[in-house]
């Protein structure tokens, strides 16, 4: 089984979804799909001294401009193991330019955690969170001489246009085969 392929991407997209987390809130370890075999493989422990702000995974059976599935950080009070299926709802989207390439991650909250599950857009959320968030891309790879661009965060019915994008990509592109893997 492969969570990318194999996980529903759930059935009120793109307003809900399922979101596969690779990578725990709390973790300085980033961690990526190996898209072959579905695993897990430890991409390197980060160069700046921070952490993810939230937890960071995909959104299952989408391809993002990117060619990876598309990204989405899930508020929730707690770290969840990797590889967890979690229930989240799209409050927001985050454009980043990462080495010269857009980059989308959707904000979500969980679903099923009540601390958080009353948010519908990411300017509900507390100002200093958002604050983290945004600071957090814009350092971790500062000290691998990388830069990164972020723009301001855009309401969930931007997130909702991506995500459909992307879902519609990752369909096209499962029945040419997935010639670029």
């Amino acid at each position: 089984m492969n969570p990318w392929h194999d996980v529903s991407p759930g059935a009120n997209v793109p307003y809900e979804f399922n979101a596969v987390i690779e990578i725990p809130a709390g973790s300085n370890v980033k961690y990526e799909l190996d898209k072959t075999s579905g695993l897990l493989r430890m991409d390197r422990v980060l160069y700046s001294a921070v952490y993810y702000p939230a937890n960071y995974g995909f959104i299952s059976q989408s391809l993002a401009e990117d060619g990876d599935p598309l990204d989405v950080l899930v508020f929730c009070q707690e770290p969840v193991v990797p590889l967890t299926i979690m229930r989240a709802r799209c409050i927001g989207l985050m454009k980043m330019i990462d080495a010269g390439k857009v980059d989308y991650k959707i904000i979500a909250v969980a679903l099923d955690d009540p601390s958080f599950n009353s948010y519908k857009q990411a300017s509900e959320i507390p100002p200093h969170r958002l604050m983290m968030l945004r600071r957090f891309f814009q350092d971790y790879k500062q000290l691998e001489g990388k830069d990164v661009e972020v723009d301001e965060f855009q309401p969930a019915e931007a997130g909702h246009v991506v995500i459909e994008a992307a879902l519609v990509t990752y369909s096209k592109q499962r029945r040419a085969g997935f010639q670029y893997l």
